[in-house]
């Protein structure tokens, strides 16, 4: 009976634990399912997340992005409505029947000037609108006999405004009319090629314009810095120019200080620009030749002589640069002509008092070289030069 009753309690104790082996099989499970259920739950949740933030990211992105587009165009679109409303605003000022009569006189045919005339006449197309002005250009041919007598034209012809294209024409006008708005440029100095003595910017006349002069300090500083081992420097000019007389003289003072000697050879006109080149290559060492109007019309002949001496020569201008020089300090030409042509704007068509408008200059200068004639002289230029084409 005992043995009975003990092998029933082990038969009842084993039974008891292959049911907890069991329940604890299923618990684990339980417990692997639930950990799975929740992994993939929180990863699920993760990756909604992640894509929600992508997305919210890129549509702020785009969102961005068409923004700054549309900020973009329409800045592009007003200033275009702006420049459009300006032109509207300036062809609205001109009376509808109204036809202006414009004289233009230069000097002589010439890279320079011609560019000067080209940006003058753009100017008043561009604003006036090519129906409301007319111009009658005539070139003197370097004769300022011619210059007066095409003026004098002008003012018989009683036209609106004369564009005085160089210092001969300017002064010829000048001594034409007091009445007619001249606008002069291509001027180097007002005051040397008026005789005005107290010059305060303004003519007090029935004159003003633009100027050439590149900056003569600076123009003296660049033959410097290109040449100072040099000692002795020539001035090369036409005798019958005021402003280049103007020039030679101020720039003389500058290379002075530098510690150079300056010699000068002046020419009475292209007759004798041959033989005084000749003896200026004989005693000087470089040669600075300023806008001058005869040179630039005679650069040809200067570096025929200058260039198989080995002598460099600074130009004052870029056309005559092209012609016969190594460097230069240059303006644009089209710009000043541009900037006359909207002075002229202001005073037909704005009623501008030209008594007092202050002389304008070129806003910028560019210091050039022609990398034929340096690397033939074994003339290394600065890095802040700019490389141009011979003519």
């Amino acid at each position: 009976m005992k043995k009975a009753i003990a092998a029933l309690l082990t038969m009842g104790l084993s039974v008891s634990l292959l049911a907890g082996c069991g329940s604890g099989k299923e618990s684990a499970t339980e417990a692997k399912t639930e950990a799975k259920t929740e992994a993939a739950t929180e990863a699920k949740t993760e990756a909604k997340t992640e894509a929600a933030t992508e997305a919210k990211t890129e549509a702020k992105t785009e969102a961005a992005t068409e923004a700054e587009t549309e900020a973009k165009t329409e800045s592009a679109t007003e200033a275009k409505t702006e420049a459009a409303a300006e032109d509207k605003t300036e062809a609205a000022n001109v009376d509808a029947d109204k036809v202006y009569n414009i004289g233009i006189c230069q000097l002589v045919q010439h890279d320079a000037l011609d560019a000067a005339t080209k940006g003058f006449k753009e100017a008043l197309v561009e604003k006036l609108g090519e129906d409301h002005v007319k111009f009658d250009e005539q070139n003197a041919s370097g004769d300022s006999a011619a210059c007066a007598t095409i003026v004098n034209q002008f003012v018989s012809a009683d036209v609106d405004l004369i564009l005085a294209n160089a210092t001969a024409s300017l002064q010829a006008a000048a001594s034409a009319t007091d009445k007619i708005p001249i606008l002069g440029t291509s001027i180097t100095d007002y005051a040397t090629a008026l005789e005005i003595d107290d010059w305060n910017g303004t003519t007090g006349k029935n004159i003003s314009g633009t100027a050439d002069l590149a900056p003569l300090a600076e123009q003296a500083a660049m033959l410097h810095e290109l040449f100072p081992d040099a000692k002795t420097v020539g001035l090369l000019y036409c005798s019958a120019e005021a402003n280049s007389a103007y020039q030679a003289q101020t720039i003389q003072k500058e290379l002075e200080g530098f510690g150079y000697k300056c010699n000068t050879y002046t020419f009475a006109d292209s007759n004798d620009i041959a033989s005084v080149t000749n003896s200026a290559i004989s005693e000087c060492e470089v040669l600075y030749v300023p806008t001058d109007n005869t040179a630039a019309s005679n650069t040809e002949v200067i570096n025929n002589i200058c260039e198989p001496a080995g002598i460099p020569v600074i130009a004052g201008e870029e056309g005559i640069c092209k012609g016969c020089g190594v460097a230069t300090l240059s303006i644009s030409y089209y710009d000043i002509g541009y900037k006359a042509g909207e002075m002229a704007y202001d005073i037909l068509v704005n009623g501008a008092d030209i008594t007092t408008m202050a002389i304008e200059s070129a806003p910028n200068v560019t210091k050039e070289y022609i990398p034929s004639r340096c690397e033939a002289l074994k003339i290394t230029p600065p890095d802040d030069y700019v490389a141009i084409e011979t003519e």
